[in-house]
């Protein structure tokens, strides 16, 4: 209150006017004055009976005031965003499919309504996200389910179909229908690591058996990307998501597959429940409207 009201009777130089304007009586405006001049023992206005005016003491005091008084309304509007979730920090992890979908939609949403927040994002498998989240390195996770673990809260986020992968030279390549899981029995097929990479791996494992299809598992792979590159490269075939078709490669082509469940890839969001970062439930609230629970 003393600076403040040192600063207004400096920009007005008359202690009536200032008065007006901090909308209190003249006498307790004085008293601040007199109380801040004793605690900083210099004299800072020179006062007459129709004038006041700065010493040079009370220039250079004004100056640092003014800077103080900036900082301290920083200070109050950055702890009123963070605590409203508008600033802050959230850390976010997600898969490497997960980038070509879900992740840039919460991107998007972060950036629309939570402009002063710092995002940290780190691509991680799913196991490592449910660790991470569980440790609280994490506060947000795009995973695969099923997410089981303490304190752990989840929602659907998204549902796609699997695509075929196939190098454009491959016989299947040039089907015009639909490709069969049948047709898949006996080739060189790109798997996903049954430890890295699990609920692919048994993903595609009971698609599989359902359709008693016996493919040559080729490799063991964790990475969406990394079973693209080596498909492009001819090493095999691969059933993929849908959305990992978006970038392009020039030595792949992509079929639609038929399945028993047109949709079997599911994405989901997941937090800690007792994870008190308000940034993370802004995002969570805002995304609740444009992510909507498409397991439903």
């Amino acid at each position: 209150m003393q600076l403040t009201s040192f600063v207004t009777v400096a920009e007005e130089l008359h202690f009536t006017r200032a008065a007006e304007r901090l909308k209190m009586t003249q006498p307790p405006l004085s008293r601040q004055i007199q109380l801040l001049e004793t605690e900083l023992g210099v004299q800072l206005l020179e006062r007459a009976n129709r004038s006041v005016r700065l010493t040079p003491a009370g220039r250079a005091f004004l100056t640092e005031a003014r800077r103080i008084l900036r900082q301290s309304e920083h200070a109050v509007l950055a702890a009123r965003q963070v605590a409203t979730g508008e600033a802050g920090s959230i850390a976010i992890g997600f898969t490497a499919a997960s980038a070509h979908s879900v992740l840039g939609t919460l991107l998007e949403i972060a950036r629309a309504t939570m402009p002063g927040a710092e995002i940290t994002l780190r691509e991680m498998v799913t196991r490592d996200q449910l660790e991470a989240v569980t440790e609280r390195s994490l506060d947000l996770g795009l995973v695969r389910p099923s997410v089981t673990g303490p304190d752990l809260c989840s929602r659907p986020a998204a549902r796609e179909r699997l695509l075929a992968a196939l190098p454009t030279g491959h016989p299947l390549a040039a089907r015009e229908e639909p490709l069969q899981v049948a047709d898949f029995d006996g080739q060189d097929l790109l798997m996903y690591s049954p430890i890295e990479a699990r609920y692919f791996n048994e993903l595609l494992i009971s698609i599989f058996r359902a359709a008693h299809a016996t493919p040559v598992f080729s490799q063991y792979l964790s990475q969406v990307h990394t079973i693209l590159a080596l498909v492009n490269g001819g090493w095999g075939v691969a059933l993929v998501p849908e959305t990992a078709a978006r970038p392009r490669y020039p030595n792949i082509a992509f079929k639609p597959v038929e399945l028993t469940t047109p949709e079997p890839v599911e994405l989901n969001l997941v937090w800690r429940g007792n994870n008190d970062n308000p940034a993370l439930h802004t995002l969570l609230r805002h995304a609740a409207a444009l992510l909507p629970d498409r397991g439903a």
